[in-house]
Order: structure tokens, then C-alpha cells, then sequence
């Protein structure tokens, strides 16, 4: 998923693992592969809840 936009048009599946950079089709935003996860994973501990407990 792209940090910038939100689009889901980076790499999948596991034969995509090994990409390590990636161009978002949608808005053309470059990323690195850790540094856009770790922004997508901080956006979500900043968003409210949809209801219930977190499972751990």
C-alpha cells in the first residue's frame, strides 16, 4: 500500500519479496520497500479504533 495515497499497487506475493524499491502506479510517489511499511504501520496506531479489543 502506498503511504502517499493509499493505493494498493505495490509489489505482492512472495515472489515480489526480493523488490526493494517500487514506483506507486496511481500517484508515481518512489518508495523504499521498509521506510513505506513503517510509515503505513504508523499511520495505523494513529487511527481510531473500529470497535472491539485488539487481538495480540
Amino acid at each position: 500500500t502506498c503511504s502517499f495515497c493509499g493505493s494498493r499497487t505495490g509489489p505482492k506475493g512472495v515472489a515480489e519479496l526480493g523488490m526493494r524499491d517500487w514506483v506507486c502506479e496511481t500517484c508515481g510517489t518512489e518508495h523504499d520497500r521498509d521506510l513505506n511499511a513503517s510509515l503505513n504501520i504508523l499511520r495505523l496506531g494513529h487511527e481510531a479504533p473500529t470497535g472491539g479489543s485488539p487481538v495480540l
